[in-house]
C-alpha cells in the first residue's frame, strides 16, 4: 500500500486525480520496463480479475522491476519501493524531499537539472545514464528515463524510472564533468549535442573526450565504455 498520507491532495489534486497521474506513471514504466527488467525480480501480489483500474494501477506501481518516482520541480513526490530500496531509504524519508540528496555532489544535482528540459519540451522524452548516491554514500552508474506531465514546464511534473546498473557498471573516479560527458557519450550524442546541452562549446567536449581516452588508455569512445561498462572491448 501507499505511505500515510501520499493519497492527500497536492495543490487541489484529489485521489483521483492521483492515479489518473499515476496510470501515466505506470504507461511510462511499461514502456521502458524492457530497457531495465534484466535480472529484477518481481515481487508476488494476486488481484481479482475485475479490480477496478485504481487498484491495478496500485498493484503495477507497487510492483515494477524498477525504480519509478513522480516528481514536482524536482522535489519527490511519489516513488515505488524498488525506488526507495536502490538508495537504501524507507519511502517516508524520501518523500517530499528535493532530489539532490541522492547526487553524489549539490554541484552535479545543479549541472544536470537543465540538460533534459529541451529534449523534453520537444519530444517529451529523455533518457542517459548517471551516477548516483545511496544513503551510505556508495556512488552507483543508474539508467535513467523520463518523460514530463507538464510539457510548456517539463520539470513542473515529471515521471522517472531508474535501473541500477552497478552489476554492469562499475564506478571510476572521475570529475563531474567528465562523469557528464560519459553519461552523453554513453547515450551516443555528438560532441556538438554535447556541448548544446551542457552549454559549452563542442571544441571543449572534444578536449574532455581525448582526455578520458587518454586517462584509461583506449583508442576511441566504444573502447571507452566498454571499459567503463566492464564488457569486452
Amino acid at each position: 500500500m501507499f505511505p500515510a498520507g501520499l493519497l492527500s491532495s497536492r495543490r487541489g489534486t484529489g485521489r483521483r486525480a492521483f492515479f489518473v497521474q499515476l496510470r501515466l506513471c505506470v504507461l511510462t514504466a511499461v514502456r521502458i520496463v524492457h530497457a531495465h527488467s534484466d535480472g529484477v525480480q518481481y515481487r508476488e501480489n494476486t488481484m481479482p480479475d475485475r479490480a477496478r483500474p485504481e487498484a491495478l494501477a496500485e498493484l503495477a506501481f507497487e510492483n515494477a522491476p524498477i525504480g519509478i518516482v513522480l516528481t514536482e520541480n524536482r522535489v519527490i513526490r511519489v516513488c515505488n519501493p524498488a525506488f526507495a530500496e536502490m538508495f537504501q531509504y524507507d519511502r517516508s524519508e524520501l518523500l517530499d524531499r528535493s532530489f539532490s540528496m541522492l547526487y553524489p555532489s549539490v554541484e552535479e544535482f545543479a549541472r544536470i537539472g537543465p540538460v533534459g528540459i529541451e529534449p523534453l519540451r520537444i519530444a517529451n522524452r529523455y533518457s542517459d545514464e548517471r551516477i548516483m548516491a545511496r544513503r551510505d554514500g556508495t556512488l552507483f552508474w543508474c539508467r535513467v528515463r523520463g518523460r514530463t506531465l507538464t510539457r510548456e514546464d517539463p520539470l513542473a511534473r515529471a515521471v522517472w524510472s531508474f535501473a541500477d546498473l552497478s552489476s554492469l557498471r562499475p564506478v571510476t573516479e572521475m570529475t563531474t564533468r567528465q562523469r557528464q560527458i560519459v553519461m552523453h557519450l554513453g547515450e551516443g550524442r555528438t560532441s556538438k549535442e554535447i556541448a548544446r546541452l551542457l552549454v559549452i562549446s563542442p571544441r571543449t567536449v572534444e578536449a574532455y573526450r581525448a582526455s578520458l581516452l587518454r586517462k584509461f588508455n583506449v583508442g576511441n569512445v566504444a573502447e571507452l565504455l566498454a571499459h567503463l561498462g566492464s564488457l569486452p572491448g
